[in-house]
């Protein structure tokens, strides 16, 4: 089983961690991880896009012209998608372009996504994270002692009122609970810091 440091807030280690096998310490599939980012990612697309087409532009009720005799291509409406202002054909309509992978693949992908943080030395398990009062000033410190200095997932075991909004106000910095974590977020974030007790309860979920 993989061990890593256990640290506090002011960055001193105070210990280890073993973290369980079938979680932080397999091998990456890098094909699931890359399937699970794009289904996360076509679930975020608002798919708001619309184009009108000839029933619903303005105009065109009338036939321009006669059928026969002109000497000119028959028409039946102004509006049709070969006149200026006419209606799009096939064009985009509203849709949702969320879908699922199946609940297994889901699961290696979050357990790769996990593991690859430990292999590249991007985990840090805190002994725990509290804070009296929403201070940013105070988790910049935190953040700080670990010697954090890009991007950071920080995750608990339970939501904190006082740690949401004392990083919600530090770019490049989001804070979930254990039970919210996910694979974009892990694969976007260059460092995952987690409590103990978050860690345990995302291994009773994925150990299973």
């Amino acid at each position: 089983m993989p061990k890593v440091a256990l640290y506090n807030v002011t960055g001193a280690q105070v210990g280890e961690v073993e973290l369980n096998d079938s979680v932080f310490g397999i091998e990456p599939h890098i094909h699931v991880l890359h399937e699970a980012v794009l289904m996360q990612q076509a679930s975020l697309r608002s798919g708001t896009h619309k184009t009108k087409g000839r029933s619903e532009v303005r105009g065109g009720g009338r036939k321009p012209w006669k059928q026969k005799g002109t000497g000119r291509a028959r028409q039946g409406s102004i509006r049709a998608p070969q006149w200026k202002g006419g209606g799009t054909v096939f064009g985009p309509t509203p849709r949702s372009y969320a879908y699922k992978l199946p609940k297994k693949v889901r699961r290696l992908a979050i357990r790769s996504a996990l593991s690859s943080k430990v292999i590249d030395n991007e985990l840090i398990v805190l002994d725990s994270l509290q804070l009296n009062a929403p201070k940013t000033k105070e988790f910049a410190a935190i953040l700080n002692n670990l010697k954090v200095e890009r991007k950071a997932l920080v995750v608990a075991a339970s939501f904190d009122e006082n740690v949401a909004l004392s990083t919600r106000n530090i770019p490049g910095v989001k804070f979930v609970v254990a039970d919210g974590i996910n694979v974009l977020d892990v694969m976007t974030y260059d460092k995952l810091i987690i409590t103990k007790d978050a860690v345990q309860k995302v291994e009773e979920v994925l150990a299973q």
